[in-house]
């Protein structure tokens, strides 16, 4: 397994979760990381996604201002802090090494996590 996303749970709405993907050194060389989710009966879709050096390259509209990505390169790991948690966040969490193409896109990235749920009760 080159990603394993962890840190996901059930939590009220307005709390906070920090989520965690640890990579095998390759897998995080890839120059873009990125988050996905995928709620119940919905498609996967992008959340956030963030350059070797930390760049922040985009959110979701709807995380932005609550969402944080960042990377820690040295321990290979990858993360996701979630504020002002709503209902609709409910999902399960992927994080992906980018490969080739539209950072939004589930085909760009060609190694994924095995997903963490994130439930937020109202």
């Amino acid at each position: 397994v080159q990603l394993q996303a962890s840190g996901g749970g059930l939590v009220q709405a307005g709390g906070s979760l920090r989520l965690s993907c640890a990579a095998a050194a390759r897998t995080v060389r890839s120059s873009v990381m990125g988050w996905f989710r995928q709620a119940p009966g919905k498609e996967q879709e992008f959340v956030a996604a963030i350059t070797w050096t930390g760049g922040i390259i985009a959110y979701a509209d709807s995380v932005k201002g609550r969402f944080t990505i960042s990377r820690d390169n040295a321990k290979n790991t990858l993360y996701l802090q979630m504020n002002s948690l709503k209902p609709e966040d409910t999902a399960v969490y992927y994080c992906a090494g980018w490969r080739r193409g539209s950072y939004y896109d589930t085909t760009s990235y060609d190694s994924w996590g095995q997903g963490t749920l994130v439930t937020v009760s109202s």
